[in-house]
């Protein structure tokens, strides 16, 4: 069994970001004569008969299934109803519930027929977008009163040609007017826009019966949960799925976003992630090798964008990025420039400091242990090295090296723990439980499996809290559970990821089938499927929850809770949790970075939430520079509060900046590491553990 770190979508599922063409003009393309093969209809008949024996949740195949498949099908090819006619859609729903008979029987015929449809209509809008460009950027008039629905997940379909054509009018003068407030003249807007539709309709000439089946066929498995996915041969071989599809190279996890990848997790010590350039949520649209141009790669699929990216160690790859704290309209990008290399364990291992406070007057010395992921090496470990690497050993000799300090209590970071080995997580616990179960795993026949700690005694018996954001997954969440559950430690910090289930690799006559076929729980009985771990004290999350994690993952399992593994014991936060919230509430207000991260978090809420744009370049513009006076305002007021001096204009590089551990020279500059130890500081003494000691 193979246990997998969190993986929001697999690759393959993108469809091309391009634009649709009149039924009129169907002449002969390449890609009508794509049928399935005999290999494709076979391991579509397995994956049907694999998910109805072994999947987690067993749910059947019928008619409702069929409509959740036909749904998402939809959804994957055209997101933005831009390409599909409301005909198309009339059309295609005499199959709206046979989905789940054609799958039975083999017949793949509806779902290449729907995707060549798809592809007639993208070949229209490129074609149509081409002939807007060809008439010259500088005749395209910014200086009219219209608006663009750029949040379209719910708009109806168009009518008729018309409708689409006035739609991507709209849609080509966007692009357009991106650009200009991003700095490109006309010529080199031309140039651009006309080259990326271009190397759309050149590669829509190289769609292979491959990449249908495979969109068709993972959007099936998809409909199980979003774990459970088909790879094609090709992406069985590209993709290295035991590290939940991280970039060989630069340390990244990307997701397909309509028309642009997304970065939704940076591997910890990884290349993208020292350049302190990238973070989660930027866009990718553009990929060189060193010094050579710039691809533009909008409307790629997510492979084709991989195979760029990746390439061998000590080579520079360099990315065109929109930031993610770019507003929706705004496509300033930058450049970051990245040496691929493999990500070393060393440069993964726990580190520890010592955060300095003084607090009601007095001087505390509080430990910090900083665990980026739960490794192990294997190897080592099992040739009988009795010095090889893991969490826990490198865990228990910084706490040894802690208390020989003498310090008054321990915050583990588990920020940006993307999980890892399920063997560290559970020794991990049993260094701060006396002993007894660490972890519930239940299979889809609901027999339950107890990993459990059968040493007498913990090796830490201290004050404790953990730091967690959205990011802290999978072992995370199974050692941040166990520590809440067994309340040896204050959670303190964001929602977890949520990722709480298993999943394995089973080949195919044709590619392979990762599936779900466990579920996770802590010792509480409570699931950290979806909910994750939810803090005893909360943050504000740099990272927007419905954009990232298992609950913005579409059929994502449900949270549940199965029979506890221990019993309630007392818990000795509760009776002060509401003071170390109104205490923390308190000094938050008053603290610059706390106050200047609300404030952004709320500026990024409202810009979000916009669903329009205006297509009137002066507009535009006003807007751009009332959102870049608002942030330079922000970060002038943190700046004050720091004895800093103010900056007259923003650059990209501050607007960025959001408060990172990684960035800081002490711990003490870390405003969540240091708030986090004043929480357990308060704790101490509201319990009189201080006093005591």
């Amino acid at each position: 069994m193979k246990h997998f770190l969190p993986s929001t979508t697999l690759a393959l599922l993108v469809g091309l970001t391009v634009l649709p063409m009149s039924a009129s003009s169907f002449a002969a393309n390449s890609w009508d004569n794509l049928q399935p093969d005999r290999d494709e209809v076979i391991a579509s008949l397995n994956v049907v008969e694999l998910l109805k024996r072994h999947h987690y949740s067993k749910p059947p195949l019928d008619d409702k299934r069929s409509e959740i498949i036909y749904q998402s099908y939809l959804k994957l090819l055209d997101p933005a109803r831009s390409y599909f006619l409301a005909s198309d859609i009339a059309e295609f729903d005499k199959w709206r519930f046979q989905f789940d008979d054609f799958l039975k029987s083999g017949d793949l015929a509806p779902g290449f027929t729907i995707y060549k449809r798809y592809l007639d209509r993208i070949k229209s809008r490129l074609d149509f977008a081409l002939a807007q460009l060809n008439k010259g950027v500088d005749k395209i008039d910014l200086n009219t009163q219209e608006t663009l629905l750029v949040d379209r997940k719910d708009a109806p379909w168009a009518k008729n040609e018309a409708e689409l054509d006035d739609l991507w009018r709209k849609r080509v003068k966007d692009e357009v007017l991106r650009l200009k407030i991003a700095g490109k003249d006309p010529a080199k807007i031309q140039e651009t826009l006309t080259k990326r539709y271009k190397n759309q309709l050149a590669r829509l000439g190289q769609t292979r019966s491959e990449d249908v089946f495979q969109a068709y066929l993972n959007t099936f498995a998809m409909s199980y949960d979003p774990h459970t996915n088909y790879l094609s041969p090709d992406s069985a071989e590209n993709f290295d799925i035991n590290m939940s599809l991280s970039l060989e190279g630069i340390g990244a996890v990307l997701q397909s976003d309509n028309d642009n990848v997304k970065i939704v997790r940076l591997v910890p010590a990884g290349p993208a992630a020292k350049t302190k350039q990238v973070a989660t949520a930027d866009k990718i649209i553009g990929v060189a090798q060193g010094d050579k141009e710039m691809v533009d790669v909008i409307g790629w699929r997510l492979d084709e964008v991989v195979k760029l990216i990746r390439g061998p160690k000590g080579s520079v790859v360099r990315l065109e990025i929109v930031p993610a704290s770019n507003a929706p309209s705004d496509q300033t990008t930058k450049i970051v420039s990245i040496t691929r290399e493999a990500v070393k364990l060393e440069e993964q291992a726990a580190k520890k400091s010592i955060l300095h406070l003084n607090q009601d007057g007095k001087d505390y010395k509080l430990g910090v242990i900083e665990i980026p992921a739960f490794y192990l090496d294997f190897k080592a470990y099992r040739a009988g090295d009795p010095e090889y690497k893991s969490t826990t050993r490198d865990v228990k000799k910084l706490l040894t090296e802690l208390q020989s300090e003498k310090v008054d209590g321990v915050v583990i970071d588990l920020r940006n723990n993307g999980g890892g080995s399920l063997q560290e997580a559970t020794e991990l616990t049993s260094l701060f439980i006396d002993k007894g179960p660490t972890v519930l795993v239940r299979n889809a026949d609901g027999k339950v499996d107890v990993l459990e700690d059968e040493n007498s005694g913990a090796f830490y018996k201290g004050p404790m809290a953990l730091l967690v954001n959205r990011l802290s997954a999978s072992a995370s969440e199974i050692f941040a559970g166990a520590m809440q559950d067994y309340h040896r430690a204050l959670i303190i910090g964001g929602q977890t990821f949520g990722k709480g289930t298993v999943q394995t690799i089973q080949p195919l006559n044709h590619g392979e089938l990762k599936l779900t076929l466990a579920k996770f729980y802590r010792v509480s009985g409570q699931s950290t499927q979806h909910q994750g771990v939810l803090p005893d004290i909360g943050y504000p999350s740099i990272i927007d929850t419905k954009e990232i994690g298992e609950s913005a993952l579409p059929e994502a399992m449900t949270y549940d809770t199965i029979k506890p593994a221990i019993k309630p014991a007392v818990d000795p936060f509760k009776p002060f949790l509401a003071q170390l919230q109104s205490r923390h509430d308190v000094r938050s207000a008053k603290d610059a970075e706390f106050v200047f991260i609300e404030e952004k978090l709320a500026l990024a809420k409202k810009l979000m939430s916009e669903k329009t744009v205006s297509l009137n370049e002066a507009e535009r513009r006003k807007q751009h520079a009332d959102i870049e006076s608002q942030q330079l305002a922000m970060e002038n007021v943190r700046r004050k509060a720091k004895g800093e001096e103010p900056l007259k204009e923003l650059k990209k590089e501050d607007e960025d900046a959001l408060p990172s551990d990684d960035d800081k020279t002490k711990p003490e500059d870390d405003a969540y590491l240091a708030e986090t130890g004043r929480i357990l500081l308060d704790y101490l003494g509201l319990s009189g553990s201080v006093a005591k000691k």
